[in-house]
């Protein structure tokens, strides 16, 4: 996970991560973490309840993986991304 991590880009990461249209490609677009590095940064980042609730809202969620997206969708910018 990069270090150099402030505690806005950790904040958007976690909204990103709360976003249903936002894929974990979006985040590693933008900031560099792979799925698995967010997930370990939601679980160290917030309560315990809180991070189950959010695993299991994104387990298996077509629209968290761009792979799974149905065909034809292939924008995931926000407003609130950079580039």
């Amino acid at each position: 996970m990069p270090e150099n991590l402030t505690a806005e880009s950790i904040d958007r990461i976690i909204e990103m991560a709360w976003e249903d249209r936002t894929p974990f490609e979006a985040i590693e677009v933008q900031f560099g973490l792979k799925e698995n590095e967010v997930r370990a940064l939601m679980r160290r980042e917030m309560k315990p309840s809180s991070f189950r609730m959010w695993r299991e809202r994104v387990t298996g969620r077509k629209t968290k993986h761009a792979a799974m997206r149905p065909e034809g969708i292939t924008r995931f910018k926000s407003k609130n991304q950079k580039g």
